[in-house]
């Protein structure tokens, strides 16, 4: 998995230069994909899980980042340079199996020396917000999102995008009307509103460019904003196709992005809090 992973190590300290010192992880995926030119096969790949390996392993480069000092370890899911990340340039050969050997010696809480088994193993599954987090409830709510019949999908994604501050939200998915699902309304503010059609995908493998390109002639003429939410990904294509410049922008939100959703707006998702143990709590109780 080192090689994998190392790849894209600098990649993603150059693109978050690129987006100013620090985004989130939807920001950093496509500017390191198209970078590197990545061919649809790397990024239409899946996890025995269902999930992106290549944004696995784009996380797993930033947890080699966040462990040598160039990313600071965020709690709310945005990735940051340090003054070392910003100062980096890109590194040789040496430097960067320098990188992957000193992530692969230092534990979650930066103490050298930590033995981290997962490391080398390419399904271990690290998620982007967090890199100690525990994923089991992402792959159960995206495996879980895939099995509902289709009708149920689009009415979940009618309640999401309400919760999320949609209005006047509508179902239409119908026979011939061109792959559009529903139809609802964005208010940005009291004098700004957006006429948003979407599309729900209920897929295991990659939406690619020929679904974006038939859902935007679907949309031409009929809504300010196109919205494609999917349990699969994207391929670079389809990114490229959906933010052209003189056509309707169309959002892209892949099975990932749509977890994080139900988890930011508590959806389906009942919280719980863990604790870890303070040795130093009881040192004065052991004599």
């Amino acid at each position: 998995m080192a090689q994998q992973v190392g790849r894209y190590i600098y990649p993603v300290v150059a693109a978050l230069k690129k987006l100013g010192g620090s985004a989130r992880p939807a920001e950093v995926y496509p500017i390191v994909a198209l970078d590197l030119n990545l061919p649809d096969a790397v990024l239409g790949a899946t996890r025995k899980n269902g999930t992106s390996q290549y944004e696995n392993h784009v996380n797993w480069a930033r947890l080699y980042l966040v462990r040598t000092g160039y990313l600071d370890k965020s709690k709310h899911g945005v990735w940051t340079l340090t003054e070392k990340g910003r100062e980096a340039e890109p590194f040789t050969d040496e430097q960067l199996r320098g990188v992957l050997r000193q992530g692969r010696q230092t534990g979650p809480a930066g103490k050298a020396g930590a033995v981290v088994p997962v490391a080398e193993d390419p399904e271990q599954d690290l998620v982007a917000e967090d890199v100690e987090d525990d994923t089991d409830y992402r792959t159960e709510l995206l495996l879980l999102l895939r099995t509902l019949p289709p009708g149920g999908f689009e009415r979940l994604c009618q309640r999401l995008l309400r919760e999320a501050g949609f209005e006047q939200v509508a179902v239409t998915g119908r026979s011939g009307d061109q792959g559009i699902d529903g139809i609802g309304v964005l208010r940005v503010n009291p004098f700004v509103t957006f006429k948003v059609l979407f599309q729900c995908k209920r897929y295991a493998d990659s939406v690619g460019l020929p679904h974006v390109r038939d859902f935007r002639g679907a949309m031409m003429g009929r809504a300010d904003k196109g919205l494609i939410l999917t349990t699969g990904t994207f391929t670079a294509e389809a990114h490229r196709e959906a933010t052209r410049d003189g056509v309707p922008p169309i959002e892209l939100i892949d099975g990932p992005q749509l977890v994080a959703l139900f988890a930011e707006l508590g959806l389906g998702l009942k919280p719980r809090t863990t604790y870890d143990l303070d040795r130093g709590f009881f040192t004065e109780f052991e004599s």
